[in-house]
């Protein structure tokens, strides 16, 4: 067995701050899309990812790859989109086991009409207070680290996503 490799004090210094920066913007973020649209942040990640999508649409099995959300909680989401009118479902023309979820036009209303003040909250919560030089560093090691564990890019970009 090998002797272990501890951290070192930068290390340490940026794990925890990692933990605790990472959980207080998700809480923070959470907090004011809830407030402001009634939406979950696991919400606003299915839209945005549809809003994104050719034909705004994704398989249902890619959108789970692609999303933050297990497969069983992004199926409940879904089910509440669809139910606010947000999303349809519709059967998969080649593989009847498959499904498509579709932003309908309200749904990219909505996501047109909330995503200016998510994106007021992100900048207050998180760039504001990083240098452009800072803001590129921590792309490029979180997308390392993403490509590392074999995370599939994002949509539209370069970079892996969750």
């Amino acid at each position: 067995m090998s002797e272990v490799r501890w951290l070192s004090e930068d290390e340490m210094r940026t794990w925890r701050g990692f933990l605790s920066a990472s959980a207080r913007v998700a809480e923070l973020v959470e907090r004011d899309l809830q407030a402001t649209s009634g939406r979950s942040a696991g919400e606003y990640e299915v839209l945005v990812h549809l809003s994104e999508a050719p034909n705004r649409r994704r398989r249902m099995a890619d959108l789970a790859e692609h999303s933050l959300l297990s497969r069983s909680r992004l199926t409940h989401t879904v089910d509440r989109l669809q139910r606010a009118g947000l999303v349809e479902r519709e059967a998969c023309e080649d593989d009847r086991r498959g499904t498509w979820a579709r932003l309908t036009d309200e749904g990219l209303a909505h996501i047109e009409a909330i995503a200016p003040g998510h994106l007021r909250t992100v900048r207050r919560v998180l760039f504001d207070h990083l240098e452009p030089e800072e803001v590129r560093a921590m792309g490029d090691g979180f997308a390392r680290v993403l490509a590392a564990m074999g995370e599939t890019p994002c949509p539209g970009t370069a970079d892996p996503c969750g």
